[in-house]
């Protein structure tokens, strides 16, 4: 047994750490089966003093144990010794340490300092500071902080390798400082620079393209500590003695793109301006930074007929551009951005809409590379103005996003349903940019809340986000008023709006979604309030029915059952989405406080929950069943939110399944019901169906985009035409995750991967096969260690593969067994025999009835057990129906037709 990953606050060796009662976690690693701990001992030292010694605890415990020791004191670090024992009489034991930051924002001894230079300069100002150091240094770290976004450099050479800090939180509460190591880059004289871009505090945002959100002048705000080998220590911070000037970044916009000119010498030198900015607002950096993760080679120079110069990097991804470059002093590079070209092979920016993303470059004469520091792109190409020659080698795409780490891999036989993952994982890394926007390439790249709640149970198999929403959510709740409730955006930059449902409910459903995933109770202890508050916003605009019916609801958004002329609600009744919302999330807070213990909350919530549940089917319910809207998505909410009455459920679910016969087996869904439309039928002993319109090739599905070649998800199920054009609507980016939200059901329903208790401490292992896809390998990196299933259904055997890991145990259930099976940590496989065929055959419930009965076994077979069908007068207008939409009609010949059909499929091997 070995003891890894000693994780302070879900990272390891963390620096400029400002929780108070940081938590400790670690994972077991074990070749035995069946291992649990039984205990732990951690002991935690600051410069040789012990502040904490849990002593050996007999405890299962190995994640988010609370340090309760002494007080913590700011830049400081920690020695974090953890020892476990087992039940198999091992013991092991693992190091870690962390530092803190400065604790508190009041901390800063630095004063704020701004510029005056005139409104109509777009360069960003560069305050810098010259000063000398005289002994030898034992240890340097930079306190910093911007109203903009800011890059520090000392002595020439940037500090830290990450961009956009101090990222995106509401000025109006909250600003994030961060914590560099910036050992070794000291000399004995000295030279500390700190350039600020707009950025969202001052920059270009939103639908109008407005600038100046929070304020109408960037500001910097640093702290160098240096400490010295002979144990004294200084600290050089922002103050009066600063300088500023402009440099060669000479304009900055995150929607508009960098001008750098290298030429720029006409720099002129100022005193600096006291600026102000309330200290107490400060917090240290919550999430992980971003970072270029990934550098993507040029694939293919274009021509193209225009005449224009297109590079693809094969990938539609969020970043900007590297350039390697040797121009002509004053030469002019520009760099155009672009997700796609149209159907004839031209650039096509027109995705972008009023986002200009230009970045321009001015070369010195001398060898340069070029890449922007406060601005990035939605792009796969690219469009170079100003090159003869371009040679493919010095041009590189920089990935930018939230330096997540990656937890979860999904593979399966179907390439295009392994394209749809790596889009899934895509559109997550290109939106997820410090918060998570709806797109990364137009004039919006908003943290909308809809698209954020609908794609966080995907987002957090794919990647570890607890850090990333968590910073988000705060964001949340402190932008969240009783008289308006939940914003849309987060960071609120659309002024007040009353809150709506599906997207205000991420207030709720987020902090839930990493509670279950990670285990991590303070998340609903932190969000507790924003959720009740969410809860209790709602309940205090219903009517004397006790649901609500008042104020603007973007419903089942982008749904296909709806002419979009009217509006992009969908057909289902915008408060049946609302109320059924209101009921789960009320059902969330009810379960919320009996985890927390909240007594009254407790019997007042599930009070209300079900009253909620009462009122909405005596609303949107007959007494036979019958829902006033029949669409898929009020069926599917209905079933899979638990509100439908148990004798009412199997109506319900016929009628979805007739509505989803009656669109060829296609789904018609928007934001709202495309998240659990698989799960509800899965859920509902339709796996089969679900696995149908997943495996869809044509419009509108999943793998539609895929098969036109998509890199990311699509905002709309139509964004490219199958004649190649393009949705006019103004709403069309080709980088937008939420109906992406279906990696979910991938991990949960066909890799089988399921937690029975939060984090995964036990779980529940249950893949189910679809006709179409004849294996499933997939892993999830859990806060105990890594979960891996594996299955596949090939010449008439199964093959299942499962690990659990140490400190965990879990419930088993193989495809085509009964008896589910009781499993401790460890490796296990099963081989057996099988019947089932997944392999798809020629014909299929999506063949026409003219197909079928152009085959003469299909003729005999259906006279056989059916007389005189195929010689009904009525059915050759029934030719050019699918056989769904046969059964759609007639659903008792549904047996009938299945077994024609496999004996079609089984006739057409021998």
């Amino acid at each position: 047994m070995e003891l890894r990953e000693l994780r302070i606050e879900y990272r390891q060796d963390p620096v400029g750490l400002d929780v108070n009662r940081p938590r400790f976690s670690w994972k077991l690693v074990s070749a035995e089966r069946n291992v649990l701990q039984t205990a732990y001992h951690i002991v935690v030292t600051t410069a040789g003093k012990t502040v904490w010694d849990t002593g050996k605890r007999e405890s299962d415990a190995s994640v988010f144990i609370e340090y309760e020791g002494m007080e913590l004191t700011a830049h400081s670090l920690y020695h974090v010794h953890v020892e476990a024992w087992d039940n198999k009489g091992n013991h092991a034991s693992v190091e870690g340490c962390f530092e803190t930051g400065l604790l508190k924002g009041t901390n800063f001894t630095a004063n704020w300092i701004t510029h005056d230079f005139p409104d109509e300069e777009t360069a960003c100002p560069v305050f810098f500071k010259e000063f000398q150091v005289e002994k030898g240094i034992e240890k340097v770290r930079v306190y910093a902080t911007a109203l903009g976004v800011y890059e520090i450099k000392i002595n020439g050479e940037k500090v830290g390798d990450t961009f956009f800090a101090p990222g995106w939180t509401n000025y109006n509460k909250r600003l994030q400082y961060q914590t560099y190591q910036a050992d070794g880059l000291l000399q004995a004289e000295n030279k500390i620079e700190m350039t600020v871009g707009n950025g969202w505090y001052k920059g270009i945002l939103g639908f109008t393209c407005t600038p100046n959100h929070y304020g109408d002048r960037v500001a910097a705000l640093a702290e160098i500590h240096v400490t010295y080998t002979d144990g004294t220590a200084e600290i050089i911070k922002t103050d009066d003695s600063w300088k500023v000037t402009t440099g060669s970044i000479r304009s900055s916009e995150i929607y508009m793109g960098e001008t750098i000119d290298s030429t720029f010498t006409d720099a002129k030198v100022k005193d600096v301006v006291p600026g102000s900015f309330d200290k107490e607002r400060l917090i240290a950096q919550e999430n992980e930074p971003v970072r270029i993760t990934e550098r993507i080679p040029a694939k293919q120079l274009i021509t193209t007929p225009k005449g224009e110069k297109v590079i693809d990097f094969g990938q539609n991804l969020t970043g900007f551009v590297k350039v390697k470059v040797r121009g002509e002093a004053g030469q002019t590079i520009i760099i155009r951005h672009a997700e796609t070209l149209d159907k004839d092979g031209n650039f096509y920016p027109d995705t972008l809409r009023q986002a200009i993303s230009v970045d321009t470059f001015i070369c010195n004469g001398e060898e340069q590379t070029f890449l922007p520091h406060f601005t990035f792109h939605g792009f796969r190409y690219i469009s170079i103005e100003g090159l003869d020659e371009i040679n493919l080698e010095n041009v590189i795409a920089c990935v930018l996003h939230t330096d997540m780490e990656p937890t979860g891999t999904f593979i399966s036989s179907n390439p295009l349903v392994n394209q749809l993952q790596s889009n899934i994982q895509w559109s997550q890394r290109g939106n997820f940019l410090d918060i998570p926007t709806d797109c990364p390439q137009r004039d919006e790249r908003l943290g909308w809340t809809g698209d954020a709640q609908v794609f966080a149970g995907t987002a957090a198999f794919n990647y570890n986000v607890a850090p990333f929403f968590m910073k988000w959510l705060r964001d949340l709740a402190s932008e969240q008023t009783e008289q308006f409730g939940v914003p849309h955006v987060v960071p609120n930059i659309l002024g007040d709006q009353d809150g709506a449902a599906a997207w205000s409910d991420a207030a709720v459903i987020i902090p839930w979604v990493i509670y279950e995933t990670y285990g991590d109770i303070r998340a609903l202890e932190e969000q507790y309030e924003s959720m009740k508050g969410w809860i209790d916003y709602i309940t205090a605009r219903c009517g004397s029915n006790g649901l609500w019916q008042t104020g603007f609801q973007y419903g089942d958004w982008l749904a296909l059952d709806k002419e979009e002329s009217a509006d992009r609600t969908g057909a289902t009744d915008v408060y049946l989405v609302a109320n059924a919302y209101y009921a789960y999330s009320t059902n969330l807070v009810s379960k919320a406080a009996t985890i927390l213990n909240k007594q009254e909350d407790i019997e007042k919530y599930s009070k209300l929950y079900r009253s909620i549940k009462k009122a909405f089917n005596e609303e949107y319910t007959t007494a036979t069943g019958r829902m006033v809207s029949e669409t898929q998505t009020a069926c599917v909410l209905a079933l899979h939110f638990d509100l439908a009455e148990e004798p009412h459920r199997e109506r319900i679910m016929t009628s979805l399944e007739t509505n989803i016969s009656r669109h060829k087996n296609h789904l018609s869904t928007g934001f709202v019901g495309t998240p659990y439309l698989c799960h509800a039928l899965t859920e509902n002993n339709r796996h089969d169906l679900a696995g149908t319109i997943f495996l869809k090739e044509d419009y509108p599905s999943w793998l539609y985009a895929v098969k036109k070649g998509a890199t990311t998800i699509w905002e709309r199920w139509n964004s490219i035409l199958p004649n190649g054009d393009f949705d006019t609507s103004g709403m069309n980016s080709l980088n937008h995750y939420a109906y992406g939200s279906i990696g979910e059901w991938m991990y949960r329903k066909l890799a089988g991967i399921q937690q029975l208790e939060p984090g995964y401490k036990k779980m529940f292992i249950k893949p189910q096969f679809i006709k179409g896809i004849t294996s499933v390998a997939a892993t999830y990196q859990s806060v105990y260690g890594e979960i891996k299933t594996a299955w596949s259904c090939q010449n008439k055997r199964i093959n299942v593969e499962v690990e659990i890991p140490a400190n965990t145990t879990a419930i088993l259930y193989l495809p085509e067994k009964e008896e589910p099976i009781e499993l401790g940590s460890g490796r296990y496989q099963y081989e057996y025999e099988t019947t089932t065929v997944l392999e798809t055959g020629r014909f299929s419930i999506d063949s026409t009835l003219k197909e079928i009965l152009d085959e003469p076994l299909a003729v005999q077979l259906l006279n056989q057990h059916a007389p005189g069908l195929t010689e009904h007068p009525m059915i050759e207008f029934a030719y050019n129906l699918s056989v769904s939409e046969v059964l759609a009609q007639a659903p008792e010949s549904g047996d009938l037709f299945k077994s024609v059909i496999d004996a079609l499929n089984n006739a057409g091997k021998k």
